[in-house]
C-alpha cells in the first residue's frame, strides 16, 4: 500500500511508515489511567519512523503512516483542502477475493492556516545528549573517520530541525564505565610526566557542524565523574592520536582534586579557552562540573571539585542536574538543574533553574516513554513555559549499549538497553540507527512539537499567569488529552 498527499504545493511535507518495536512489559510504577496501549501491549508498540510511503500488510495486519507538515511563513491564511490517497500497488489473493489494481481510497484533509508566524524560541535551551560511541559502534566504524563525520552531520542536523537548540560536544568520555574506544573527540600526547599536548582538530569539526546546522549553543562534558562518585574522582580521559585511542592518562582512582589532575586542567583550560575563542563560541557555551551529585558525601566531593574549577577557571560557568535545594542556597552552581520532582523548591528558593527527568520520575509525571501517551509528551513545553523552568535536559538521545557496558544492544529490540525495570522503556534513546542517519520516533516528534508550542506561546504573546493555562499546577497536575492541546491552541491563533 503507498500513501501519498496530494493538494500541497507550497508545502513542505513528508510521509513516513510507521513502524513497530517490541515492549514486552508496562513501564514500573504508573497507574493505568497514565498509560498508552491498554489492551494492545504488551506486546508491539508504534515508534520508529521509516523514511518509506510504502507498507506491506498482510491479513488481519494494518499499515500505518505519520504526515509531517511544515507550513512556510509567506503562505496565505485560510482553509486548505488536501487529500492523502492510499493506492493498493500489487494484487493480493486472501481467502477467494482478489482485488484488481490498481485500487485506491482517499481520505480529505482541512489544514487550517492562521496568519500567526512562529518566532524562534527566546531564553529557553534543549539539549539531548548525543552519544559519538553509539554512533562509530553501531556502525562498526572508526572513530572520527569519514563515515563517522557524514553520520555525526545528520545525527546533528536531526537535533537542530527537532527544535534543540543545544549540541552535546564529547570533548572527553563522560560514561561511568571504561571504554575500549570512548567518544573523546579531544585528542591527547603525553610528553613527559604530567606534561601534554592537546589537538583540537576533530572537536572543531564537530563544533563546525553544529552551527552550520542552526546550533544556539555548544554543550562540553562534566570535568568529573559522575553519580554514584560524582565529584569523587577525575573523569576518564585517554591518549588518542588521529587513529588510535590508547590508555587513560592516569588510574581511574586517583582523587579529583590530586595533583596530576591538576596538572593536566593546568594545561588544558588556558588552551581550551583559546579554541572557544577562536571559534566565537565561549559566550555560547555551557558546562559542567559533575553529573546528578546527591547526599553529604557527594556534595561535599562536589564542593572541594568545583572549587578546584572555579579557581582554575573563573571565567567558567557551569550546570549541573542536581536535585538538592542545598546547591541553590549555597551557590555551588551557576544553573542548577534539578529534576522536575524537586524543581518547585528551586523556584520556591527564587532560584533560577533548568528542570530535567530521565528514568524517574514516572506515575503522574511528565515524561516521554514508550507508554507515555502521546498528549502527556506533548505538555513538555507547555509546562516549562508556564512553570518558568529556562531549559530542559534530557540524557538519551542515541544511547544504544547494553546498559553500563561496552556491548552494543539492538535498539529495535530492547528500547531499555536491558536493565528494565531500572531504566524503563524508551528513557535511553529517541531515534533509531538508520542506513545513513537516525530514524526518527513517534515520541521525537511529538516533543519537538511540544517545543514549538513553547515558542507558539511566546510569539502570541500568552504569559504564564495567563487563565489559559489556569489548568497546569505542576508536573504532575496538567491536561493530558488531545482536545486540550487542539481547543487552547485554537483559542491562541484565534486570538492573534
Amino acid at each position: 500500500m503507498r500513501c501519498e498527499l496530494l493538494g500541497a504545493a507550497g508545502l513542505k511535507f513528508q510521509v513516513r511508515r510507521v513502524g513497530f518495536v517490541p515492549l514486552p512489559n508496562f513501564n514500573t510504577y504508573v497507574p493505568k489511567d497514565e498509560l498508552e496501549g491498554l489492551g494492545f501491549i504488551p506486546g508491539l508498540c508504534p515508534d520508529p519512523l521509516f523514511p518509506e510511503s510504502t507498507a506491506n500488510i498482510g491479513p488481519e495486519g494494518n499499515g500505518v503512516f505519520w504526515i509531517s507538515l511544515a507550513i512556510p511563513e509567506d503562505i496565505e491564511p485560510g482553509l486548505r483542502r488536501l487529500t492523502v490517497r492510499f493506492t493498493l500497488e500489487n494484487e493480493f489473493a486472501y481467502t477467494d477475493f482478489v482485488r484488481p489494481v490498481p485500487w485506491s481510497m482517499d481520505l480529505p484533509v482541512q489544514v487550517d492556516v492562521r496568519s500567526l508566524v512562529i518566532q524562534p524560541r527566546r531564553d529557553f535551551s534543549v539539549t539531548h545528549w548525543i552519544s559519538a560511541d553509539s554512533i562509530w559502534e553501531y556502525y562498526k566504524i572508526e572513530p572520527c573517520g569519514e563515515r563517522f563525520w557524514e553520520l555525526a552531520d545528520a545525527y546533528i542536523e536531526d537535533l537542530i530541525t527537532h527544535n534543540v537548540d543545544v549540541v552535546y560536544t564529547p570533548i572527553f568520555n563522560n560514561r561511568h564505565e571504561i571504554l575500549v574506544r570512548p567518544a573523546q573527540l579531544l585528542r591527547v600526547h603525553r610528553t613527559g610526566p604530567d606534561v601534554y599536548e592537546f589537538d583540537f582538530t576533530d572537536v572543531r569539526r564537530w563544533v563546525r557542524i553544529a552551527l552550520k546546522h542552526g546550533a544556539a549553543h555548544l554543550e562540553f562534558p562534566h570535568f568529573f565523574t559522575p553519580a554514584p562518585t560524582s565529584a569523587k574522582y577525575p573523569q576518564h580521559i585517554f591518549e588518542r592520536d588521529a587513529k588510535k585511542i590508547g590508555p587513560m592518562l592516569w588510574p581511574p582512582e586517583i582523587s579529583a582534586t590530586s595533583d596530576t589532575y591538576r596538572r593536566f586542567l593546568e594545561q588544558f583550560i588556558p588552551q581550551f579557552k583559546a579554541f572557544l575563542e577562536e571559534e566565537n563560541i565561549l559566550d555560547k557555551s555551557f558546562f559542567h562540573c559533575a553529573d546528578e551529585p546527591d547526599g553529604d558525601v557527594q556534595i561535599a566531593d562536589y564542593r572541594k571539585s568545583r572549587a578546584m574549577l572555579r579557581e582554575l577557571a573563573p571565567w567558567m560557568k557551569v550546570m549541573d542536574a542536581m536535585s538538592d535545594p542545598r546547591f541553590a542556597t549555597d551557590h555551588l552552581t551557576d544553573m542548577p538543574v534539578p529534576s522536575i520532582v524537586t524543581a518547585p523548591e528551586f523556584t520556591k528558593a527564587h532560584c533560577p533553574a533548568w528542570a530535567y527527568f530521565c528514568c524517574g520520575p514516572r506515575g503522574f509525571y511528565l515524561q516521554r516513554l514508550l507508554d507515555t501517551p502521546l498528549p502527556k509528551i506533548r505538555m513538555a513545553g507547555w509546562l516549562f513555559y508556564k512553570l518558568g523552568a529556562k531549559g530542559f535536559l534530557h540524557w538519551g538521545h542515541n544511547y544504544w549499549f547494553v546498559f553500563c557496558s561496552g556491548t552494543m544492544d539492538d535498539p529495535f529490540n530492547d528500547a531499555s538497553v536491558g536493565a528494565w525495570p531500572g531504566e524503563p522503556y524508551g528513557d535511553p534513546f529517541v531515534v533509531y540507527p538508520g542506513a545513513n542517519g537516525p530514524i526518527d520516533s513517534i515520541r521525537w516528534e511529538v516533543l519537538a512539537e511540544s517545543f514549538q508550542d513553547y515558542a507558539l506561546l511566546q510569539s502570541a504573546g500568552i504569559k504564564p499567569d495567563d487563565p489559559l493555562l489556569d489548568s497546569l499546577k505542576d508536573y504532575q497536575t496538567f491536561p493530558k488529552t488531545e482536545n486540550w492541546l487542539a481547543e487552547v491552541r485554537r483559542k491562541i491563533l484565534m486570538r492573534s
